[in-house]
């Protein structure tokens, strides 16, 4: 290794060719986030706020921080510690937002909200991190499912997903703590199944050593050794990164499910919307998509979403990366319109590239996303309502019940955000008077 000093890297990331290091397969943050203005570099054993929260195991990772489970060595309990990269200003908005759910309705905040036990600043190569101590959680309800007895052992065309009451219990819950949410005048933002967390059962008398991430690199625990292509070493990075463990063992998923939101940095109040929410590409609502325009109904919209995908086992609209974002667009407007119907004339009159799918007359005569290329045909796909596609891959539920879960994700996906229905519209619906 060179014993030259490298150069202080950009505080931008990096474009194609640029890359400071190995290239990392290991499913873990993107290793050149690790520059200044970006994440903080953190190995097991590492010590915050003068030695009292000591680092056993990484839970998880975000666009905007990493998440470890550590011991509070003052209150001798374990926190779920998060700290965000230096530059981002999302986690004020968060902060906020909490302290101001907490002060308003403490006991109901609680029940519904991952508890914020603490903050604090934390200097380092890559600049001033802010850090939330909260109370520790299980898997979200994307890993908690993969994590199920009956998926242990995969067998070819095994469809993972949740047992129907399993899904409509954690449902209702996110129901009642976006009811809980919107009452007070705040929108969640960024509502998905990664901010939906299973509780724990009481851990704090865990020994350590069973919690202890291992440091392995055979165990799949961590990536292989971090290296410069340059070879020279690197201050602003881990030597290793860490792959997320939840805590899916101590999580009780079997009978008395309790589940809370989390992660409140894309929240807001209806009073003060964002400019540019950070809602998942799929789960936008289309005047999002169109206007850009922020309402208070996109969670429902969302959620909408979310209910095909918990009892179905697959997103409603799957939209991947495209060359450009007008592509990305384009794909998730005509999914729309293939599962939803015709969009309003007032929407669609905002949809600029419409014509490279679109007759004047609003005849759809190609679906190949960005337009026919030269010499090629268009490409047509068979219209689907969305009730027929959810009984293409419907779990064995009676009709009676598939009907009633058709029409409630009928009537919450609405064009129109008035006549989208409010959370507590929702949770009165016969198939939550079911659970």
């Amino acid at each position: 290794m060179s014993t030259s000093p490298p150069p202080t890297p950009p505080s931008r990331a990096p474009n194609p060719g640029e890359d400071r290091f190995e290239q990392i397969t290991t499913p873990c943050e993107w290793i050149e986030s690790y520059r200044p203005g970006g994440l903080h570099p953190i190995h097991i054993g590492d010590v915050f706020q003068d030695g009292r929260y000591k680092v056993i195991r990484k839970l998880g990772e975000g666009s905007f921080s990493t998440v470890w489970l550590a011991r509070d060595t003052t209150e001798h309990r374990y926190v779920a510690l998060k700290i965000n990269r230096s530059e981002s200003t999302e986690w004020a908005d968060e902060q906020r937002i909490l302290l101001s759910i907490y002060q308003v309705a403490p006991s109901q905040a609680a029940h519904y909200v991952t508890q914020l036990l603490d903050n604090f600043e934390h200097s380092g190569p890559n600049g001033i991190h802010q850090c939330f101590v909260f109370e520790p959680m299980g898997p979200n309800a994307n890993t908690m499912v993969e994590n199920l007895p009956q998926f242990k052992v995969r067998t070819f065309g095994m469809r993972v997903r949740y047992p129907l009451n399993m899904a409509r219990t954690i449902l209702k819950q996110s129901l009642e703590a976006l009811a809980f949410l919107h009452k007070n005048g705040i929108a969640h933002g960024d509502f998905q199944p990664g901010n939906i967390l299973f509780s724990l059962n009481n851990i704090d008398s865990v020994a350590e050593d069973l919690l202890r991430q291992e440091e392995s690199v055979e165990s799949h625990s961590i990536s292989p050794p971090v290296r410069r292509l340059d070879g020279k070493e690197d201050r602003w990075a881990p030597r290793y990164l860490c792959v997320g463990q939840p805590l899916a063992a101590f999580t009780n998923y079997t009978d008395n499910i309790k589940i809370k939101l989390s992660d409140m940095c894309g929240a807001y109040f209806f009073a003060h919307p964002p400019t540019k929410p950070i809602i998942p590409t799929g789960l936008r609502a289309p005047e999002l998509i169109l206007t850009g325009a922020v309402n208070d109904t996109f969670d429902i919209w969302s959620f909408g979403c979310l209910l095909f995908e918990l009892v179905i086992g697959f997103q409603l609209f799957c939209v991947p990366w495209c060359r450009s974002d007008v592509e990305t667009d384009d794909d998730h407007l005509l999914q729309l319109t293939r599962y939803l119907g015709p969009l309003p004339d007032e929407l669609y009159k905002r949809w600029e590239t419409s014509s490279l799918y679109f007759t004047p007359q609003r005849e759809l005569y190609n679906c190949v996303i960005g337009g026919v290329r030269e010499g090629e045909e268009p490409v047509m796909l068979e219209p689907s309502a969305i009730e027929d596609y959810f009984d293409e891959y419907k779990p064995d539920i009676d009709e009676e019940e598939a009907s009633e879960i058709k029409s409630l994700i009928r009537r919450i996906l609405q064009y129109d955000p008035a006549d989208r229905p409010t959370p507590a519209e929702i949770l009165r619906d016969p198939w939550f008077r079911r659970a």
